[in-house]
């Protein structure tokens, strides 16, 4: 491993926010393109069916954690064969999973109308756009597998460039297949599909080094099974804890909602502050996880530490700016995203907690770079159930108490106590990396 300096953090860093901002752009563009036909219902349907798909995909996100923190971890090692082999079973993972959900289509979109009832029209046409959508299963989650590995490699310029292919590729086509074509909901759902798979074939291009000299294709190694079960734990660690943090996410809007229609709006726009900084603060993570789990698999703890150090500091200096700027440019960003004064003058009355949250959330941002990096899933599955064990005390206390703020205070429970619970296990992090057992749990 070369030194890890600011400037190689920020390498790994500042690709992975552009990277970010270009997601939102996307699904603005297919709203715009679809309200360009003049009728409700195809802005619906491409709503709650792109909902619908986002939260299946969520739940296989681990793959990305997972494949970054080993891949990393055999980069540093110095293990060329391995880090291919890691590349080639989360493919596999991510294909079995995509077409998993092809054959179970049916239920799938059953069940996400029994939650999320919608008018005839629109959920007609949401079927048609899942339909087609969901043939890309194989791909999207495979690409998590192709981008973790890049993060792995320090790669994040490939990923930028994959981001920009597929979504540069899917608004051309939403253009063409919508307004050109006709085409309407299905033609949105074919370009996306479309920018799926050739992503996909863009990503493993981008990752052919992972294929050179043929060593990877060990069938004894590849399917050796003390690999898998390393890499089924890591993933299973990860995918509890995710559900963990999404169910509080969940928990948070639903309570909100029983303070009315006003004050779920105004959450949910001060929700997209919180959002940000999580696109923000990410190409850090990324770099920890890249860095640390190098360090871990070279078996040098001091670089560790300076890996961990070094990007959390660009981190913390990032939500010092990011609080900031919420302070100050809050309220103009507010009335872009709503021109109701209600809400508007709601969302303002609690703008203050989200000036705070980036200060609050950013340790528990990097403490899962650093982690994942070193494979820490299961220290990370157990904190986020004794964090969100403490947030589900503070909604009982505070809420009661003090209503929406109450609530919001509540959230501040949750991101205090995952940075304050992980920091107590980061020596484990230092420790995976000490030449006895670089490689244990």
């Amino acid at each position: 491993m070369t030194d890890i300096t600011h400037r190689r953090v920020l390498k790994i860093a500042l690709p992975i926010v552009l990277s970010n901002a270009t997601v939102p752009i996307l699904g603005a563009v297919d709203t715009g393109v679809v309200g360009q036909l003049g009728q409700a219902a195809p802005i619906g349907a491409v709503g709650v069916g792109a909902i619908v798909l986002a939260s299946v995909y969520w739940i296989f996100g681990f793959l990305r954690m997972g494949t970054s923190g080993l891949a990393a971890q055999a980069h540093g090692a110095g293990d060329t064969a391995e880090t291919g082999a890691i590349l080639l079973r989360g493919l596999g993972i991510g294909a079995a999973a995509g077409f998993a959900l092809i054959l179970l289509q049916a239920p799938l979109v059953w069940g996400a109308f029994q939650l999320a009832p919608a008018s005839a029209e629109v959920e007609g046409l949401a079927r048609q756009y899942l339909t087609i959508r969901i043939w890309g299963a194989p791909a999207t989650i495979s690409l998590y597998a192709v981008t973790g590995w890049l993060i792995a490699q320090e790669r994040t310029r490939a990923v930028l460039v994959l981001q920009l292919w597929m979504n540069g590729l899917n608004v051309v086509l939403d253009l063409w297949f919508v307004l050109g074509l006709g085409w309407g909901v299905p033609g949105v759902a074919i370009a996306t599909l479309i920018a799926e798979y050739s992503g996909l074939a863009l990503g493993l291009w981008l990752c052919r080094g992972a294929f050179a000299g043929g060593a990877w294709a060990d069938r004894h190694r590849l399917l050796a099974r003390s690999a898998w079960q390393r890499m089924l734990a890591v993933n299973g660690d990860i995918m509890l804890r995710s559900v963990l943090l999404q169910g509080s996410m969940t928990t948070f809007l639903f309570i909100g909602a029983g303070f009315g229609d006003v004050t779920l709006a105004a959450n949910q726009i001060l929700l997209q502050f919180a959002e940000i900084t999580a696109y923000a603060l990410d190409g850090f993570a990324f770099a920890a996880e890249a860095l640390v789990g190098q360090a871990v698999g070279a078996r040098r703890p001091a670089q560790v530490r300076q890996a961990a150090w070094r990007s959390s500091q660009w981190a913390i200096g990032g939500s010092v700016l990011l609080g900031a700027a919420f302070l100050i440019f809050g309220p103009a960003i507010i009335d872009v995203m709503t021109t109701a004064p209600d809400v508007r003058a709601e969302a303002r009355a609690y703008l203050a907690w989200l000036a705070v949250v980036p200060a609050i959330a950013v340790a528990s941002y990097m403490f899962d770079g650093i982690f994942i990096g070193a494979t820490l899933t299961r220290e990370m599955r157990n904190t986020m159930a004794l964090s969100v064990t403490l947030y589900v005390l503070a909604l009982l206390i505070l809420v009661p108490w003090g209503g929406n703020h109450g609530l919001w205070a509540a959230f501040m429970v949750l991101n205090l106590a995952r940075g304050a619970t992980m920091a107590r296990y980061y020596p484990r992090a230092e420790r995976a990396a000490a030449p006895s057992d670089a490689f244990a749990r």
